[in-house]
Parts: structure tokens; C-alpha cells; sequence
């Protein structure tokens, strides 16, 4: 839904506000979270977050349907691989993936954000790309949390992709875990979250619909720590090819 720039400065503000508000009644519920030990402050967290993303969502009058292109099994673990294009992609995420407890990767930076910062130290593990030392230490908190029964969600191409394509280059963490847990791979790509809020401004949101498409479950059987290239490339691939074929808004179809 296309606004005028003056309605969609409005209707951001009003968003921001609906933001606010749903965090300072969820804190004490954050707290109580923060404070279980694991595995069972993760899950309360978990249904905490989701009934955010519902609330909020509602409010912000954005409709969510999920699209499967190929079965899905709730119960069954995997490693989701999403696109990433807006502060947007989280909210829907939880949306998209409500029928089974997942643990986001997710920048270390937004763990310092007051009150957000309690739900999302809890809810997210967190990495930073330039240090190395951590990110090997979330590297092993993924693998943890696989061996544990609960789902990963991880953003590959790491930060926002603002080329105009498709996609961005991948980085491999994904898919080294994947094989070294053998956990299969499940791309989901978000169709519209660029279009509710644009990455460069908190004041571009807009309500309208929300799509969450998840194509065929990637298997990583066959595949060894040597040919982390191969499944990755296979991934992007996939990914590549229906986001273009689905005609996300954000890409310059003159590189294409």
C-alpha cells in the first residue's frame, strides 16, 4: 500500500508508539524469562516474542499467510535461511515460523538497546562478524541449540542487502553447521517486507500484506565439511531463482 510521504511519517510514529507500549507490558513476562534457566527461559521467550509479533503486526495492520511451494513438518528440526531486507524480516519470522520454537541469529548491537535489548538477549543469539572469538562462540551455541531439538533461523548474507538484486553473497556458517549436524536446510523468502519498512528509515513503514514462501527443504545428506561452497551455492541458487521468479520489489530488474 503506497502512502503519501507525510501519512507514512504518521503512521511510523503511530507504529513506533505500538512498539513501545507492547514492550513495556511484555517486560515483566522478559524478565521472569531472563532469569530461568535454559532450556526453559529460550521457549518462554520464544511465546513471548511470537504474541509480540501477532499484537503487533494486528496493529500495524499488516496481514501475514504463509505460501508452501512443498510440505512442511513443523516437528521436524531444520536450519531456516531467510533473505534479509528490513527490520521487518524479524517480526515476520516469528509470524512464519509460530508452529515450532526456533533461536534467530542476530547482531550483537541490538542486544544494547534499552528494554528491546531484555527480549532480544534472551530470544536471539547473538554474533559479531569482526570478531572471530565470537563468532566461533555462536557458532557453537547454534550447534547446541540443534543437538537440543530446537530449530535455527539464520539471515546468510548477514546484514541488508541493498544491491538491487536478488540476493547478497552468502556467508558459510549456515550451511558448515548444517552438514556438521546434519540438520537440512529450509529457505524461506520474505516477498514484502521491504515494501512495510524500508532498511534505510524507521519512518518508511506502511500496512499491507505479509508473505512468507518456503520452498523445498534443501537436504544435506551426501554433502561433507569440504563442500560447504557446494550446498551454499546450491542454496543461493534456489533462492535466487524465486525471488526472481516471484518478482520481489527490490530488485533492478535491468541486472537481471
Amino acid at each position: 500500500m503506497k502512502l503519501p510521504r507525510p501519512i507514512r511519517i504518521l503512521f511510523s510514529i503511530y507504529a513506533i508508539l505500538v512498539f513501545l507500549l507492547l514492550m513495556f507490558i511484555l517486560l515483566p513476562f522478559a524478565i521472569i524469562a531472563f532469569l530461568l534457566p535454559e532450556p526453559y527461559g529460550g521457549r518462554f521467550i520464544y511465546k513471548i516474542v511470537t504474541f509480540w509479533a501477532d499484537a503487533a503486526m494486528a496493529a500495524w495492520f499488516m496481514w501475514h499467510r504463509n505460501i508452501y511451494e512443498a510440505p512442511y513438518d513443523p516437528a521436524k528440526n531444520a536450519i531456516f535461511v531467510f533473505n534479509h531486507v528490513s527490520y521487518m524480516d524479524i517480526p515476520v519470522m516469528l509470524k512464519a515460523l509460530r508452529k515450532q520454537p526456533i533461536r534467530i541469529l542476530g547482531k550483537a548491537e541490538m542486544g544494547k538497546v534499552p528494554i528491546f535489548g531484555i527480549f532480544y538477549r534472551k530470544a536471539v543469539i547473538m554474533v559479531q562478524r569482526d570478531s572471530p572469538q565470537n563468532r566461533a562462540k555462536s557458532l557453537h551455541l547454534l550447534r547446541e541449540t540443534l543437538r537440543n531439538g530446537i530449530s535455527v533461523a539464520i539471515a546468510p548474507e548477514g546484514t541488508f542487502n541493498t544491491s538491487g538484486k536478488p540476493l547478497k553473497e552468502f556467508y558459510d556458517g549456515a550451511f558448515r553447521i548444517a552438514i556438521e549436524t546434519g540438520t537440512n536446510i529450509r529457505p524461506v523468502l520474505f516477498l514484502d517486507t521491504y515494501d512495510r519498512m524500508h532498511y534505510r528509515s524507521v519512518f518508511s513503514m506502511t500496512p499491507g500484506k505479509s508473505r512468507a514462501v518456503f520452498l523445498e527443504e534443501v537436504p544435506v545428506h551426501g554433502y561433507d565439511i569440504n563442500r560447504v561452497q557446494d550446498l551454499k551455492q546450491d542454496v543461493y541458487q534456489r533462492m535466487e531463482s524465486a525471488l526472481t521468479r516471484l518478482q520481489a520489489s527490490w530488485i533492478d530488474m535491468r541486472d537481471i
